[in-house]
């Protein structure tokens, strides 16, 4: 579910339009390369080919909620302040760290993440401080690299694109009118997938990425705004095994129609025939309590889910309190996936949680508001 909060480009607008945007936020090409190396995955029995696979969202810092409650100017501009403060709380830095250091326990060959953010601040006048932007996918780009691994970007969905809205924080100034601070902040949300440029027998090629059809609109003062989410692919091989690898964030359960529409976009887009593996927050509960995008993806002849609950037991993955300060999870629903089908197998008893555990002593306590999830798949001939 992501915080009933965040994922496109282009909304950009009147205080009005911006509010409206950010209320409906609901957390949402490069070369190709050849990679080789010695590395512990990929490994060739009988006949076939082992691939390692994680899904992860990164978790946008905060709950949009105050934007989405906000009346006025004035209310605006102090749930920008309060989302903001609470980006900064929840310490993507550190969060990014334990992250990295998941990622090397389990050394996967490809990674889809998803709310992987750009916070951009600005100063509007000269003499103006604004606070520090965070970009998730730099930062933990620069933590891989500390932990000794070499993963590369292979393809990015581009999501939402909002602002700069006013900033109210320590460096800034507030204005009795328009713009209204001396600051902004501006939000770019992204769905990232990442190679393991040491796994042996691993390229890559054609990367892409598209925004479904269906979109959640709302309206607003100044007409209906659409939010978009989208996906990303690249095309894989494994020691000669092909296969397709799919990256997404669907719409929230709050719009029922509108997710189950983007599944069903997605089983006829890049999920389409052929071996695919896909990876994303699906947003729909696996016990079918939500919506029905789970029961399409894994109706017969779709998807294999690389977990089985029967034998792993529930599996939750979200979600955590909005400023991940409980100390006790609240991990209640499964709704991130590793999903394989065609010549891409999973017995579904060999994935794992990652994540689900403190990651320090004081808050934010968790590594996100999402769990992760690594799975074993086998490509075969």
């Amino acid at each position: 579910m992501s915080h009933p909060d965040l994922h496109r480009p282009g909304l950009r607008a009147s205080l009005a339009a911006i509010l409206a945007a950010l209320a409906l936020i609901l957390l949402s090409p490069i070369a190709a390369s050849a990679n080789g190396g010695e590395h512990g995955h990929g490994h060739h029995f009988q006949g076939q080919r082992e691939l390692s696979v994680m899904t992860q969202n990164l978790y946008l810092g905060s709950s949009l909620t105050p934007a989405l409650e906000a009346t006025t100017p004035e209310q605006f501009i102090e749930a920008v302040a309060q989302i903001y403060a609470t980006v900064q709380f929840t310490d993507f830095p550190a969060r990014a760290e334990a992250i990295a250091d998941e990622i090397q326990a389990k050394e996967p060959d490809l990674i889809g993440l998803q709310e992987v953010e750009k916070w951009t601040t600005i100063g509007l006048t000269e003499g103006s401080e604004p606070p520090d932007g965070y970009d998730f996918l730099e930062i933990l780009e620069g933590e891989l690299a500390a932990d000794g691994l070499h993963y590369e970007v292979a393809a990015i969905s581009h999501n939402a694109n909002i602002g700069p809205a006013p900033l109210l924080a320590e460096g800034c100034t507030a204005l009795p009118e328009l713009p209204f601070s001396t600051c902004a902040v501006q939000l770019e949300d992204r769905d990232v997938i990442l190679v393991n440029k040491d796994t042996p027998g691993l390229s890559w090629k054609n990367p892409q990425s598209a925004q479904y059809a269906v979109q959640r609109e709302i309206a607003s003062p100044v007409g209906p705004l659409s939010f978009d989410r989208g996906w990303a692919s690249i095309d894989a091989k494994l020691k000669g095994l092909p296969f397709r690898f799919v990256d997404t964030h669907l719409e929230t359960e709050e719009d029922a129609a509108v997710q189950e529409a983007q599944a069903a976009e997605f089983l006829a887009g890049p999920a389409k025939g052929g071996t695919v593996v896909a990876t994303g927050d699906f947003n729909s509960a696996s016990d079918g309590s939500t919506t029905t995008s789970y029961a399409q993806l894994t109706a017969p002849g779709k998807f294999r889910d690389a977990w089985d609950e029967g034998q792993l037991g529930p599996g939750s993955s979200c979600c955590q309190e909005s400023a991940l300060a409980n100390e006790i999870s609240t991990l209640q629903t499964r709704i991130d996936l590793i999903l394989s089908r065609g010549a891409a197998r999973s017995d579904g008893d060999e994935a794992e949680l990652v994540g689900d555990t403190h990651f320090q002593e004081v808050a934010p306590f968790w590594p996100s508001d999402h769990a992760g999830v690594v799975a074993t798949l086998r490509l075969s001939h």
